[in-house]
């Protein structure tokens, strides 16, 4: 069974070709433009795939309304020339089958909850941190959507005491993808991340924001895994800070012992690395061949 998925982010697009198993059997990435200058490349690769079905993660806002005559829409993203853009519509056009649709955090939580870090369980939360902060939530075996579809990344968060960094969003200012997000740590000490020392007092602010985001997530939702990826999380001492910085902020509050005693592993790397959209795409694709 070979399935077609999509990982499409607002700085690149990755394509693949996998199997039910979960396997990905062939993949390639191109710089994301416009949409015919993407969709074009993204076109010629599928088409002699055989793919009986194309699972597709997006940045967004998307619209996710099924009912709606805009379902499939990239909304109101600034990328050029994908503000309003009909995504599944193109795809459908090419490829007529089943084609899956999700935002790409909430592909990433999929692939996570079928072969990866939240396997066998019924809800996780899962946190992308890189060119943006994005959220993608499972709930009670199903994901979620709601109104439009989460966008934890852009809560306000308290400020740190030393932070007077004004924050990047150009929506909210210091939202959490404002003052979290990898322009956003390169904006405010003029320098890329991954250039940081370990031991800079910049892991200790973002680890700050992003605890704050995710003790409320865990408060809100009460998600039985927390899974923390993207580029920003390649800084693996950030762990430990942002554990710390949950159990501070809930302050015993929450009575369980994976949060009280083996937090260690309730909030975890993606099982399935930087492969978890992609994977996540390819959960979609199959989930949308079998319905």
């Amino acid at each position: 069974m070979i399935i077609g998925a999509i990982e499409a982010g607002g700085t690149k697009f990755i394509c693949g070709v996998g199997n039910e198993k979960g396997e990905i059997l062939d993949r390639i990435s191109f710089p994301t433009e416009t949409p015919e200058e993407t969709l074009k490349q993204a076109v010629a690769y599928f088409k002699d795939t055989g793919a009986l079905a194309i699972g597709i993660g997006s940045f967004g806002p998307v619209n996710m309304d099924l009912s709606s005559p805009l379902y499939g829409h990239v909304t109101t993203t600034p990328k050029r020339g994908w503000k309003g853009f009909d995504f599944v519509g193109y795809m459908k056009r090419h490829f007529p089958v089943p084609i899956g649709f999700d935002t790409d955090v909430n592909a990433a939580a999929f692939g996570e909850v079928k072969w990866g870090a939240a396997k066998g369980l019924d809800s996780c939360v899962y946190y992308t941190i890189g060119t943006g902060v994005g959220v993608g939530v499972y709930a009670e075996g199903k994901l979620i959507h709601g109104l439009v579809h989460p966008e934890g990344g852009h809560v306000l968060t308290r400020r740190h005491a030393e932070d007077i960094f004004e924050g990047l969003c150009p929506y909210h200012g210091d939202c959490l993808e404002g003052l979290a997000a990898g322009p956003a740590i390169e904006k405010r000490w003029g320098i890329k991340g991954s250039a940081l020392p370990a031991d800079h007092l910049a892991w200790e602010m973002e680890a700050y924001y992003l605890g704050q985001a995710i003790a409320g997530v865990i408060l809100l939702l009460s998600p039985k895994r927390v899974i923390l990826g993207g580029g920003v999380m390649h800084q693996e001492q950030l762990f430990p800070l942002i554990r710390k910085e949950v159990r501070k902020a809930l302050n015993g509050y929450v009575a369980a012992p994976e949060i009280l005693e083996d937090m260690d592993t309730y909030i975890v790397p993606p099982g399935l690395g930087d492969h978890a959209g992609l994977c996540g795409a390819l959960a979609l694709g199959i989930k949308a061949l079998q319905s």
